[in-house]
């Protein structure tokens, strides 16, 4: 009898082993992004450029096949650490991927570190986990916060404007994102004006604008606030008298709503659609192909992200339980970025470059953004010198 009980344990202990080996086998990622309400449009460009990026890999990673498990944060943040931990303890992921929105990356960011899982961002990029509190388990595709709005400050004055009335969002990607404007801009602001969230009534706003009779108006008002805002903005007749640099108030998941209401303006990203490269080429005409859209910065960079982890995965030969080495080959970022030359500082942030962009249609009738000219070369954030992960 007791052999019998051993054989049993002896098999039993067989197939434990074996299930552990075959779950290894899988990639297993959780992307958290919008996908529902008024920003859904950002959060399924990004959904989609990390499933068209999977699709050039042959739905592989290393060798391994990839399991994609996708939840929509609300854009709540108690909805957000919810989800997340589903993704932690039911799904069992090895790399959290998301969000869009800095407010759910600092809900999910202590969560997902605290697992001993990586979290790579591929939109929001907050201050506060870029510098002392930085992390060798999160990485960021797309920049620091500041980065875009010190660019924005930069373009502001080389297109001579000296008055600008500055508008953002009243939660923390808006907050750095006035910072940073303010950091470069050589002009006077005449005024700063912290919008909630969840504005639908750009009424108000508009009035104050023209009253003060800017040169500029500076703001970033993503996804619905942005179509909310311009077509205010049209309404009142501000936008021939009164031009806007800004950073995803116009852009191309806003624009197939907004069209010919957003030609001309102005933005700074790290990359746009007509980008001359062949790896910007392919994925562009991939996704237009696949999706009927012109990709936005949260396609490409999510994209990219999905090309990071393939790179890491294939250096470490799929084996993902040495978390120190799978760390060191994410931060090689050994892929090819569609926006050009890409590597990762110290505190997990990129080093890249922003340019100014504006508002264009195309040939084929759809609206994109493109480059005017470079404003930064391998411009890395303020905040790196405080980070001690090295």
């Amino acid at each position: 009898m007791r052999a019998c009980v051993c054989r049993l344990a002896a098999v039993a202990a067989f197939f434990v082993v074996v299930n552990a080996a075959a779950a290894q086998d899988k990639i297993r990622i959780g992307l958290m992004y919008t996908l529902s309400g008024p920003a859904s449009a950002l959060g399924q460009q990004s959904k989609n450029g990390f499933e068209l990026a999977l699709k050039d890999l042959g739905g592989k990673m290393g060798g391994k096949d990839v399991e994609l498990v996708a939840v929509d944060d609300e854009l709540k943040p108690d909805v957000a650490i919810q989800k997340v931990r589903g993704l932690l303890e039911r799904d069992n992921v090895d790399f959290v991927v998301g969000p869009i929105f800095s407010n759910i990356l600092v809900a999910i960011h202590k969560p997902v570190i605290d697992a001993g899982k990586i979290l790579i961002s591929t939109n929001a990029g907050t201050s506060n986990f870029a510098g002392a509190a930085c992390n060798a388990s999160f990485f960021v595709t797309s920049y620091q916060n500041d980065q875009i709005f010190e660019a924005i400050g930069e373009a502001a004055n080389k297109l001579g404007y000296k008055r600008v009335y500055a508008l953002v969002p009243n939660y923390p990607a808006g907050k750095d994102a006035l910072a940073g404007f303010k950091r470069t801009f050589k002009g006077q602001i005449v005024e700063e004006s912290l919008a909630p969230l969840n504005t639908t009534d750009f009424g108000p706003e508009v009035s104050k604008i023209s009253a003060a009779k800017p040169d500029a108006l500076f703001t970033f008002m993503p996804g619905g606030l942005g179509i909310n805002l311009l077509n205010t903005y049209i309404q009142a007749g501000l936008k021939g008298k009164v031009p806007i640099v800004s950073a995803f108030t116009a852009d191309e998941a806003t624009l197939p709503v907004l069209k010919d209401n957003a030609v001309d303006v102005y933005g700074v990203l790290t990359w746009a659609p007509n980008m001359d490269n062949a790896a910007n080429k392919k994925f562009v005409s991939e996704y237009v192909a696949a999706y009927k859209a012109v990709p936005a910065s949260y396609a490409m960079q999510a994209y990219d992200a999905a090309m990071l982890i393939n790179s890491a995965v294939t250096a470490v030969k799929g084996n993902l339980s040495d978390r120190n080495a799978l760390r060191a080959a994410l931060k090689k970022a050994a892929f090819t970025s569609v926006r050009g030359p890409f590597k990762f500082n110290v505190n997990g942030f990129p080093i890249e470059d922003f340019y100014l962009t504006k508002v264009a249609k195309r040939a084929d009738g759809m609206y994109e953004t493109q480059i005017v000219e470079k404003i930064y070369s391998n411009h890395a954030d303020g905040y790196a010198k405080d980070c001690k992960t090295q």
